[in-house]
């Protein structure tokens, strides 16, 4: 099957090729803010607002004036910048919608101005890309050498784009790419409830675990004083712009701690490389509503901290890259109150308590694998895959098999949807 995919790695740049990054990327910042007042003002004037071809061509007529300095950057830069901007307001339009339906209760998010202070930030090329083993040759910059030999792919892929990007005073480049797998035969081994916190970052109902690095918790101490040093520095000085790039830098440590952490969680979940005895049919998350969890100001860092949805992310096209099935349960099914003994449900139970204890049947077991247990028991007996095939129904996420828990909702990725840069 054919799946879109990204491969991101860092560039090993020379100061002429680290000033003609900064030079697209302030282009493609400048196109996107000049773009975004020319919706705002078009809108308040005729009730309109012109499209991003619209906006090229005015942009390029521009460009003999009072713009001249564009055409030291790739056409591409602006051009996909302003398509960035439609993207945007494609994607508030859909939140005002839901919020008119009842289905979203969190701002729609208009679209923002980009400032110089959050960054350098980004530009996407397309057109003609070409990927070596140690080397990278991009429209209007030329060859780029690699950090990391071998990672891009070189042959039997069809480069869609390239972003280039900044963080931390490092530059990386990462390709979307379109590429042919083998159709991964279905999972055959037992179903796997997840259950998501922030002691552990996820227990698994066959009692395996995995610990949260707490990386931002841990990087706490030091951020403060990184803070607080750069609070008592005058602003524009070279030990203000220092100071900020050691916390940049921390920031991206942590970041990086924390995407580490999450990939080889969800990569021994879905146990891809693993025969398909071994691989699970179906995976079950709960649904949890973590912009609401993030209104605790007692809990929100911990959990900001942990990545919650990052997490459902990559366990979602990783299971459809493996043969397993993903399901998401009802926001309001009580894992944790359940008992995975005999299903009695308790009223009440404190955070507090780490462990699960059952007055009907005298069970007690870790809160945690008491939920996860209780995810598992939601998966069907047989896979949708299976059932279909045996049984020649449409229906292909299961909603029919257990009619009881018709409040659980299934979910699996399409094959050639894209599920972002790994």
């Amino acid at each position: 099957m054919k799946i879109v995919r990204g491969y991101k790695t860092e560039l090993d740049l020379n100061d002429r090729q680290r000033t003609a990054c900064a030079k697209h990327a302030g282009a493609a910042r400048y196109a996107y803010n000049w773009g975004l007042r020319r919706k705002i003002d078009a809108y308040e004037a005729t009730g309109k607002s012109p499209t991003a071809i619209d906006l090229h061509r005015e942009l390029n007529a521009l460009k003999k004036t009072e713009l001249a300095w564009m055409y030291e950057v790739s056409k591409c830069a602006p051009q996909e910048a302003l398509r960035n901007l439609d993207q945007a307001f494609a994607h508030f339009f859909r939140r005002v919608r839901l919020k008119q339906q009842g289905e979203l209760n969190e701002p729609v998010g208009f679209p923002r101005f980009k400032s110089r202070k959050a960054g350098l930030g980004s530009f996407r090329l397309t057109g003609s890309i070409h990927v070596f083993e140690d080397s990278i040759q991009l429209p209007r910059l030329g060859l780029l050498r690699l950090k990391e030999r071998g990672y891009l792919p070189v042959s039997d892929v069809k480069i869609l784009s390239a972003t280039v990007s900044e963080r931390a005073n490092r530059w990386f480049v990462s390709i979307q790419v379109e590429e042919e797998i083998a159709d991964p035969t279905p999972g055959r081994g037992e179903p796997i409830g997840i259950d998501l916190g922030v002691k552990k970052l996820a227990v698994r109902s066959d009692g395996i675990s995995y610990e949260n690095p707490k990386a931002l918790d841990r990087a706490q101490k030091r951020l403060r004083r990184l803070q607080r040093k750069l609070a008592r520095q005058q602003k524009g000085s070279h030990n203000y712009e220092k100071t900020r790039r050691q916390i940049a830098r921390l920031h991206y440590r942590i970041a990086s701690i924390r995407r580490d952490t999450l990939h080889k969680a969800t990569s021994g979940i879905v146990a891809k490389t693993k025969p398909d005895t071994e691989r699970p049919r179906t995976v079950v998350l709960e649904h949890l509503n973590v912009s609401g969890m993030l209104q605790n100001h007692c809990l929100a860092r911990a959990i900001a901290d942990v990545g919650m949805y990052e997490f459902g992310r990559q366990v979602r096209y990783k299971a459809a890259w493996s043969g397993s099935e993903m399901m998401q349960a009802d926001r309001w099914y009580p894992s944790s109150k359940r008992c995975s003994g005999c299903g009695e449900v308790k009223d009440e139970l404190d955070l507090s308590a780490r462990e699960y204890g059952c007055d009907c049947c005298g069970l007690v077991i870790d809160r945690d694998l008491n939920a996860a247990r209780n995810l598992a028991q939601l998966a069907p007996t047989v896979s949708s895959t299976e059932r279909v095939s045996s049984e020649s129904r449409d229906n292909a996420c299961g909603e029919d098999v257990r009619p009881a828990l018709s409040g659980q909702t299934s979910m699996k990725q399409e094959p050639n949807r894209s599920p972002g840069s790994a």
